[in-house]
């Protein structure tokens, strides 16, 4: 559920139109809505509040500091998957010991600056990244608490760009070698071993193949128990979907209700790094209508948002709905491709898609968009980019501000031998 509705003809966010937010900051713009981010987050706590967890929020879906206050406020932690986003999370406010680092590629930087921070712990991608850890922590006097990512080989039945928990991905430590990995974490001097860790993928739309993956990931957390590893926590990462146009992904109570009973056998702290499942459908982008143009087998709507801005659809031909700002049920349905100005054929919001009529100038909502929209966006073709807003109530807030042509050249330099 979420908090973008019409409201007689007209689209709000909470109680704010839609296109007064557009009067304001102009177009394209993200508008996000704080009352669907706390219920969002709400979800996941009151789902599972028989059982001693931590939410990680996955900052990769948006990590704008003002969303992240909101979170952080809650008592909402961070899945971090960079320095920058450690940045971010600590300038917002989330509790270091709230924070966990995943993603394969950590820099020895990055290693010193979590180390330093506090952060609870790193989940660790390969048996040389387990290494490095131990050395960044050496020549800092500190012990690294880390998790170990299994790959437990389950098909997560989403798009192949965001399936994570195959034997084919760049993710994890293979299950075949878990055991030993485990063993020789143990015996490293400046690591401590406290948790298991593993992510199948994202947008998942059914419970089996979460279900499927914890059993693997249980029986060998009971095994190190036997073995006499100190493991305190069991990180099942995130991936819950959303609904795009017709899926019905599951509830986090129907998530809690069908892992529960799993984890009566252990005594573990559980770790949840949701991310589109708050976010998602908690933002839209608006754009605007520039031109209709008619070609021979096709009828375009050019909208002034593009690639750049919401990169989803050209990259994983994700769905968005898109909705008139003002509805008229009085015009007629048309199939049309929505497309931006960016000099790509693969500039695209939807293609094939039959909307209402619509005339220059009028406003879009592209919807789902709070989820891998700006975090994504980039200036391809020198366009700036836009703002995002946050609606609470009747008050609109502009938490990042629409970028300068002169933004656009911060830090690049001409030589003088070129002056």
């Amino acid at each position: 559920m979420h908090d973008f509705q019409y409201q007689g003809n007209e689209l709000y966010c909470e109680e704010v139109p839609v296109r007064r937010v557009v009067e304001q900051v102009g177009s394209p713009c993200y508008i996000y809505s704080h009352r669907t981010l706390i219920r969002h987050f709400h979800a996941f706590e009151e789902a599972f509040q028989a059982i001693p967890h931590l939410v990680a929020y996955a900052m990769k879906a948006n990590s704008n500091i003002a969303v992240l206050r909101v979170l952080a406020r809650e008592g909402c932690g961070a899945d971090i998957v960079s320095g920058g986003e450690l940045f971010r999370a600590l300038k917002a406010g989330v509790s270091p010991q709230k924070m966990v680092f995943a993603g394969v590629g950590k820099s020895e930087e990055e290693i010193r600056y979590a180390l330093q921070s506090n952060i609870l712990m790193f989940n660790v991608e390969s048996p040389g990244e387990l290494q490095h850890i131990n050395t960044v922590a050496g020549a800092l006097g500190m012990r690294a608490r880390v998790a170990l990512r299994i790959n437990p080989d389950i098909d997560p039945q989403t798009h192949p760009y965001i399936s994570t928990g195959l034997k084919k991905s760049k993710f994890g430590i293979r299950s075949d070698r878990a055991l030993e990995e485990f063993e020789i974490a143990h015996q490293l001097p400046h690591i401590e071993v406290v948790g298991v860790h593993k992510h199948i993928g994202s947008q998942l739309t059914k419970i089996n193949p979460f279900v499927d993956s914890l059993k693997k990931i249980l029986e060998l957390i009971g095994i190190l128990q036997a073995k006499g590893f100190n493991i305190q926590y069991l990180n099942i990462g995130g991936g819950l979907g959303i609904t795009y146009s017709d899926e019905t992904p599951p509830h986090p109570r129907d998530l809690a209700e069908a892992i529960s009973p799993l984890l009566s056998t252990i005594k573990c702290h559980l770790i949840m790094e949701p991310g589109r499942s708050i976010v998602g459908n908690a933002g839209i982008l608006v754009t605007k209508v520039l031109y209709n143009k008619d070609a021979e087998t096709k009828r375009f709507v050019i909208v002034d948002a593009a690639m750049n801005d919401l990169l989803r659809p050209s990259l994983y031909e994700a769905h968005h709905d898109i909705l008139p700002v003002m509805k008229n049920e009085s015009v007629p349905v048309n199939t049309v491709d929505v497309v931006g100005p960016i000099c790509e054929s693969g500039d695209f919001l939807a293609k094939d898609r039959k909307m209402r009529e619509s005339k220059q100038g009028d406003l879009l909502a592209v919807m789902s968009a709070g989820a891998y929209g700006f975090t994504m966006s980039s200036n391809y073709n020198s366009r700036p980019r836009v703002p995002e807003v946050l609606v609470k109530g009747k008050a609109i807030m502009v938490i990042r501000k629409r970028e300068s042509f002169e933004d656009l050249l911060r830090g690049e330099t001409i030589p003088e031998v070129f002056a």
